[in-house]
């Protein structure tokens, strides 16, 4: 069954078309992913997809129904986690979880209990009558997902839901995600930390100036890739190396430098390891340490948007 359909959408905003006729399915029981560089035009796809932003053109059907005709349903069947912490800090965390539930149309003892569920199942439910001000950023970020799940959505859309938090808390949030994912909850998932995509993400759409430029399941996208290597450099002064030397080398195919470390991707079927070697040498660089791997997901972004995730 496909919770989301998505058919030749795009949104414009006077000349400018964030969204450019992108078709997306999701199925139900996936963990999708949607990875772009920032204005790729991911939120504005969310946006349309939760109804907050209308569209321009094309269709969307959420539960095989139409998402404009069939608003007021459909709002019942999705939960979101903004990106921005969306929690009220004067009310306790119960009476947080339990007014959100309330939008959403519970009432009285069902109410209370989902909302009593939704906590246990973020692990706060020891914290349910304490104030979210006391809260750590991670323990904010866990009541806004049980403020999402309260009401038992068939589809949780979570943008970014792990910014600015510890890694423990990070961990917490991605395992409760797979165990949401266990009991049949289809998720839409957005993140900056292309790891966690890799960890929860049974499929992916990269997205860059509003179109899907590729989409597949982690070992789909990377076998578009599987001509190429990466040979990972770390180098001492690395602002002496001549980069366009680098990628002048016959076979490499990508060059990127983040702190001391180089990482170069270079085709499979061309020894030029020596060569590359040589730039690095001549330009009186000591090499560190030298790692040759197979292409990665973040690899894969790099070779269709040029970009970085967090850049």
């Amino acid at each position: 069954m496909n919770i989301l359909e998505i058919r030749e959408l795009s949104k414009e905003f006077g000349d400018f078309k964030a969204v450019d006729g992108i078709n997306l399915t999701v199925k139900q029981g996936e963990i999708y992913g949607l990875l772009g560089p920032n204005g790729a035009g991911k939120s504005t796809i969310i946006n349309m997809i939760c109804g907050l932003l209308s569209k321009s053109s094309g269709e969307i059907f959420i539960l095989n129904k139409n998402a404009q005709k069939n608003s007021n349903d459909i709002k019942r069947e999705i939960g979101i986690v903004p990106q921005e912490i969306a929690i009220y800090e004067d009310l306790t965390a119960l009476e947080n979880v339990i007014f959100f539930g309330s939008i959403y149309g519970l009432k009285g003892k069902d109410l209370k209990e989902k909302a009593m569920k939704a906590l246990e199942f973020v692990g706060l439910l020891d914290k349910k009558k304490q104030f979210p001000s006391k809260f750590s950023g991670g323990m904010k970020r866990r009541l806004n997902i049980a403020c999402a799940l309260v009401h038992e959505p068939k589809l949780v859309i979570m943008d970014e839901p792990t910014v600015g938090i510890d890694p423990q808390s990070r961990n917490h949030i991605l395992e409760s995600i797979k165990k949401l994912n266990e009991t049949g909850t289809t998720i839409i998932y957005t993140s900056h930390y292309m790891e966690e995509v890799e960890a929860i993400c049974t499929k992916i759409a990269i997205i860059d100036n509003g179109k899907v430029v590729a989409e597949g399941t982690k070992e789909e996208l990377k076998a578009q890739f599987k001509e190429f290597n990466k040979i990972i450099l770390k180098v001492s002064n690395i602002e002496n190396v001549d980069i366009s030397k680098l990628k002048e080398i016959h076979g490499v195919d990508k060059v990127d430098c983040m702190g001391n470390t180089i990482e170069i991707s270079t085709n499979t079927s061309i020894d030029n390891l020596d060569k590359i070697l040589m730039v690095i040498m001549d330009s009186e660089v000591s090499i560190k340490s030298i790692e040759k791997t197979s292409i990665d997901l973040e690899t894969v972004f790099l070779n269709l948007t040029g970009k970085k995730l967090r850049d």
